[in-house]
């Protein structure tokens, strides 16, 4: 297919394995890594209003309904991954273009009708959730903002996928460094009502966030339809935008929307359970999410890199490098994650007082960092293999991994350790790293018979 310029386009096919896992990888893992250090300073700036723990406990409560809900996405950013990826590594531009346009689109329309949703009815997905009082007021608040902004966040992503399906992971890396930047020094301003704003509290945490996601998008749209990156959008462009071909996108996302469904729904059951052990417990929780999430967001970003990059080999025909390359990932996955389990471990207190002056919070929150950190190695293997599956479209297996993971091996064992034998919270956080443990090797073991190697888009 010929181009649809002359400039030269990236091509990480050729050279150095480890180079173009790191060229496509790393700035996709320090885009990520500045979003969870946003979401860090958030939670920081959250437990210095004087709601203090009342306020993470409520950010808490509402970000696993937030997870529930942002598996919607899953419908939509697995098949773009693929379809982008593989058609941009074919040199079909005209095509990939189109999928970026059919992706932005399903993810405004879905992002629009599930706002609507949890705006309406955030009120009794937190009292679900176990919220109550001025945590469940706070919740309210927070949680009804971000819903209004929900499809630009939706889409937002969406432009980063883009960008790193047709191998511009540096400019998703600005992109997505400079919102994070942008909406921290928002944070204090609107929360605390600095420089003659009003002073919104937590609710003002929600609106930072949908602003910097508004400013990101808009810039993001002008780079693609201003020549910017590898694939120029246009007005009017050869590809129109079908609905077949919008569905097909979605239809390779269904499997991965289920397996994050039931990984989020039993979220949904689990966290109650960790609120009827206190707020304290569930401050601490809250915390020790956001330290975990540290490291998988640095995976998360390697490993859209990563699904890029395969996408890129298979669609270039060269089977081998794909394994190649998905071999050396999962390395760079677990020596990292092994790295910042020790870390974690090591350091669980220093990281506690940070957020937590509070002897009994302390004392929770170190105790269950250290013990998710002895599952991190594991969760490197998981997140290098579930990226590989997605960069091919293969998102069956995932699904049936969730599923079991979340169900048989994390709802079942909680409720019978804390509801029969009368366990204290601890026993939820040893069942979580030994569920995550079991079911990663399990993964790995399905991973090393290469169907993912013939999955055609």
């Amino acid at each position: 297919m010929a181009s649809l310029t002359d400039k030269h386009r990236a091509d990480y096919t050729e050279g150095s394995i480890i180079s173009s896992i790191l060229k496509m990888g790393l700035p996709s893992m320090f885009g990520f890594l500045s979003q969870n250090i946003y979401s860090l300073v958030d939670t920081y700036w959250v437990s210095r209003l004087p709601q203090g723990e009342v306020g993470v406990a409520a950010v808490t409560f509402f970000a696993t309904i937030l997870w529930f809900f942002f598996s919607v996405n899953q419908l939509v950013g697995p098949g773009s991954v693929a379809i982008i990826s593989r058609r941009y590594g074919e040199r079909d531009y005209h095509n990939a273009e189109k999928a970026i346009k059919e992706t932005l689109l399903l993810k405004l329309i879905f992002g629009v009708v599930f706002g609507i949703i949890g705006y309406f009815f955030i009120d009794k997905m937190l009292l679900l959730m176990g919220a109550e009082g001025p945590a469940l007021t706070e919740g309210i608040a927070y949680g009804q903002v971000m819903f209004i902004g929900m499809a630009i966040m939706f889409a937002t992503y969406s432009i980063y996928t883009a960008m790193r399906g047709v191998a511009n992971p540096q400019m998703a890396m600005y992109l997505m460094i400079g919102s994070n930047i942008l909406n921290m020094v928002l944070d204090p301003i609107i929360m605390f009502g600095y420089f003659g704003f009003p002073a919104l509290g937590i609710k003002g945490a929600a609106v930072a966030s949908v602003a910097s996601y508004t400013i990101t998008f808009g810039v993001g749209l002008f780079l693609f339809y201003s020549d910017c990156t590898n694939v120029r959008l246009h007005l009017k462009a050869k590809e129109r935008i079908s609905v077949q071909s919008m569905w097909k996108i979605v239809r390779i996302g269904v499997p991965a929307w289920a397996g994050d469904m039931s990984f989020s729904g039993a979220r949904l059951i689990i966290t109650p359970l960790i609120a009827a052990f206190g707020t304290k417990v569930v401050a601490a929780y809250g915390v020790g999410n956001q330290v975990t999430h540290f490291g998988i967001m640095v995976l998360v970003g390697i490993g859209l890199g990563l699904s890029s990059l395969i996408g890129h080999n298979l669609g270039s025909q060269k089977f081998k490098r794909a394994r190649k390359t998905a071999d050396q990932a999962i390395m760079l996955g677990v020596g990292f994650m092994t790295a910042f389990g020790i870390f974690a471990f090591v350091f669980a207190r220093d990281i506690m007082l940070v957020f937590f002056d509070d002897q009994d919070t302390l004392r929770y929150g170190v105790l269950m960092l250290r013990i998710f950190a002895v599952s991190f190695p594991f969760l490197g293997l998981y997140m290098m293999v579930a990226e590989i599956h997605v960069g091919v479209g293969l998102n069956s297996p995932a699904m049936v991994v969730n599923i079991i993971h979340s169900w048989l091996f994390e709802v079942v064992p909680i409720i019978f350790f804390t509801q029969i034998l009368s366990f204290d919270q601890n026993a939820i956080w040893w069942t979580l790293t030994g569920a995550g443990i079991i079911s990663s090797l399990g993964f790995y073991i399905y991973y090393r018979r290469g169907r993912w190697l013939t999955v055609k888009v």
